[in-house]
């Protein structure tokens, strides 16, 4: 392939950004500043006669417009009002109440207390969504449980650490937000059609720790006072679980019957699981400020990272960045499917050493036009606005769910590495998570071959 002058400086800004993370810079201030300067040195070469980009004063003004662009757009209220729903129902009691009923549910199935914390990681991942709270509160109510019922560790903490992260894709998630305003699809789409492909990785899950029960059962024992299960112990479950069903069903039921936009049904749930707190007794003016101060911390991290992003893929996409990205791919000559399977590869690799936020707010703008642009025969599937980039949208998003739990920078790992117990070695936890980062790629490629998993829900809803 031959490179342009210009081609240099792209490439030269992602070398650029990749060092400068290693610094231990914050991400935002990183890729702002790689921008910036970027921008800077495109014009003074312009400007000195050696032609490499068409930057100039004027093109730089248009930041001022993208970022106000960020700031006025009512998609991204609905951030905030999802992260302040997940950590005010993690005060609400509420996964307290479920562990303690539901453990009794399973407690006459070999690795019972694994499957317990997988369903309880499903219904915070349909309530929540806030990965750093899931994982913490898990590993604070499950694992001393656990590891003292002669749980084999590794098993104990994968469990934890993949469980939690379903958050990120079962809906409401605030990842699926930004890919929506990233990509320009309907957020209702990609909610819709995230239902079956995050069902199908706690099916996953759980069908692992089954098949482990089986086969090695003295590392997923039954607890010593396991007991028949009577039919009170049903119904305290369904007791337990009717409150964050409720409200799952009052946020994403009103999305998915058209009655409220998806930042109007963000804030029915915060104002519900507020409810559910005052409800339980657990909602007082402590808890209310530790609340709104961690949804504030959380929520101008992610709107930094924005801003910054913003800026980087600014002058990246003026010097070239679309251009050299699309003929670099479509120079593979592998298809329109082979392309996309580079592309997860790609994303795959960038999640061991990036969070999510960068990968979607830097890939997926860069990304979007050349998938959308391909022949797919996605549509064919149901009528959904966007199919290609929807199912694509979807196959990112199962893919960065490994980025939570692969080293060096798996979130998950470092999150549970903290509320571990002292004897518990961080090289325990990458043998445990190794499993599910395997189900995870199952759970990928089910997606990847049948996209009719995420089309077909919203087609069903919205189509004629």
């Amino acid at each position: 392939m031959h490179l342009e002058p210009e081609n240099y400086l792209v490439i030269a800004m992602f070398v650029s950004f990749i060092a400068l993370l290693f610094t231990g810079f914050p991400v935002a201030w990183v890729l702002a500043g790689v921008g910036i300067t970027f921008a800077g040195v495109a014009y003074w070469t312009d400007d000195m006669g050696l032609t490499i980009t068409g930057l100039d004063y004027n093109t730089l003004g248009l930041l001022v417009g993208r970022i106000f662009g960020i700031m006025d757009n009512w998609v991204l209220v609905a951030l905030p009002m999802f992260i302040f729903m997940g950590l005010m129902l993690d005060k609400s009691g509420v996964a307290e109440r479920m562990m303690h009923s539901m453990q009794k549910l399973f407690g006459n199935v070999k690795g019972g207390l694994a499957i317990t914390v997988t369903m309880i990681g499903i219904i915070l991942a349909a309530s929540t969504g806030i990965i750093g709270a899931s994982v913490v509160l898990l590993g604070v109510m499950s694992l001393p449980i656990m590891l003292k019922q002669s749980y084999h560790k590794p098993l104990a903490l994968g469990t934890v650490a993949a469980s939690g992260c379903l958050g990120i894709l079962i809906p409401p998630s605030i990842m699926l937000v930004i890919m929506g305003d990233q990509l320009g699809v309907s957020v209702g789409d990609l909610f819709m059609g995230a239902v079956f492909p995050g069902i199908i990785l706690g099916f996953l899950y759980i069908t692992y720790i089954v098949i482990y029960g089986m086969f090695k059962p003295e590392n997923a024992p039954l607890a010593a006072d396991h007991s028949e299960i009577r039919l009170q112990d049903v119904m305290r479950v369904m007791l337990d679980i009717l409150p964050p069903a409720l409200l799952i069903l009052a946020v994403l039921g009103s999305i998915f019957a058209g009655v409220a936009t998806v930042t109007e049904a963000s804030g029915i749930g915060a104002i519900g699981a507020t409810v559910l707190s005052f409800a339980y007794r657990r909602l007082n003016l402590g808890v209310l400020k530790e609340v709104v101060i961690n949804t504030m911390n959380t929520s101008a991290y992610i709107f930094a990272i924005f801003v910054g992003a913003t800026i980087f893929a600014l002058v990246l996409r003026e010097c070239g960045g679309d251009e050299l990205i699309e003929s670099a791919l479509n120079g593979l000559g592998l298809g329109p499917y082979g392309l996309i399977a580079v592309v997860l590869i790609l994303v795959f690799v960038l999640g061991f050493f990036l969070d999510w936020i960068e990968i979607s707010l830097i890939m997926l703008p860069l990304l979007g036009p050349v998938i959308g642009g391909l022949d797919l025969n996605v549509e064919g599937y149901g009528v959904v606005d966007n199919p290609n980039l929807v199912w694509f949208a979807l196959l990112v998003a199962v893919t960065l769910q490994t980025s939570f739990l692969t080293p060096p920078v798996g979130f998950a790992l470092f999150y549970l590495k903290g509320v571990c117990p002292k004897d518990v070695r961080l090289t325990e936890i990458y043998r445990g998570v190794v499993p599910f980062i395997v189900l995870q790629l199952i759970g990928l490629a089910l997606v990847f071959s049948f996209p009719q998993l995420v089309t077909w829900l919203p087609s069903v809803a919205y189509g004629n």
